[in-house]
């Protein structure tokens, strides 16, 4: 559950996408209720899974197929698109257990992000959702995809692991209640609370940009962003620590001006800011230190090298 930058409602669909990944089914798996891992004999040659296969699960999922290992993949209805990537599509949906049959994994990553246009509920799609798939999976590693949302600071200090997980907002609020059925269920999980996710194809604002909106708001507030190869470089390093949570940035915190005028200069275009009314929105400037000390070094370690390469390619 990745997140949009900070300034969005959206806490969790960079992980994900808005792409209509939520869902999955092939052959059946004992409950996973007492933690991770069964006894290796029976995850043993057992594919990878990804559930959630949208922006950056579908990332984290061609690495792994080019690393040699066999990945499953839970779509609600991609089956071709993900077989014709060499992943071996799973269909199903987590809002309808009844259509969940999953594969005993080695390692599963949990990506879901929220599909708006399916009509069910945040709380539906992220809590239900993931307690549904919880009674049918069998794996030895869950890495789990959050959001820095669960992070309610607003006056802009910076925080890290340990600080306080008190959201202010709604969205916030479900994303930490996800966070606590993981933690419940599976103990020795890892959890990753995403900054907000960008990359080819999802670049901040372009197309208000590009249509000469402005931007109305404080935009000297903070954003806190990961590239989507980094992020998935990240989710990588995570399955080899269990029980871990840990942010996910690229540690250069920017303001919303600084990004979105870069944004604009890249595009070729102009970016322009009318002040809008205060309020107790978010506001803070996330540390990746943790997971720096496990050997994670971003590729684009800020918005500037990050926004070159996705304004760049083809579909930015």
């Amino acid at each position: 559950m990745a997140s949009l930058p900070d300034d969005t409602t959206d806490p969790v669909t960079a992980s994900g996408g808005r792409q209509p990944s939520v869902g999955s089914g092939s052959p059946t798996t004992p409950l996973a209720t007492e933690g991770l891992r069964p006894p290796l004999a029976q995850t043993d040659g057992c594919p990878c899974l990804v559930i959630g296969c949208g922006y950056l699960g579908r990332v984290v999922a061609e690495n792994w197929h080019r690393q040699g290992r066999r990945v499953a993949a839970l779509t609600r209805g991609r089956a071709s698109e993900l077989a014709a990537a060499g992943l071996e599509p799973v269909v199903g949906d987590v809002t309808r257990p009844d259509t969940l049959v999953l594969p005993a994994a080695a390692t599963v990553l949990y990506a879901v992000g929220m599909d708006r246009t399916a009509g069910h509920s945040m709380r539906a799609v992220y809590v239900d959702g993931l307690r549904h798939v919880l009674d049918r999976l069998r794996c030895e590693r869950f890495v789990y995809v959050s959001s820095t949302g669960v992070y309610g600071q607003t006056d802009g200090s910076e925080v890290d692991e340990d600080s306080p997980a008190e959201p202010v907002e709604e969205s916030g609020k479900v994303v930490l209640a996800a966070e606590r059925v993981v933690r419940e269920r599976l103990p020795a999980a890892t959890i990753l609370r995403f900054a907000g996710l960008y990359g080819p194809g999802r670049v901040l604002r372009r197309k208000p940009l590009l249509a000469g909106e402005p931007f109305v708001g404080d935009a000297d507030k903070w954003l806190n962003l990961i590239h989507v190869a980094d992020g998935a470089a990240a989710a990588g390093v995570a399955e080899a620590h269990p029980g871990e949570t840990l942010i996910v940035s690229d540690g250069t915190p920017a303001t919303r001006r600084q990004v979105y005028a870069e944004t604009a200069r890249l595009l070729g275009v102009l970016a322009t800011f009318v002040p809008g009314p205060a309020g107790g929105e978010p506001n803070r400037r996330v540390s990746n230190r943790r997971l720096r000390t496990l050997g994670w070094v971003p590729r684009f370690p800020s918005y500037a090298e990050g926004l070159r390469d996705a304004v760049g390619q083809r579909g930015a």
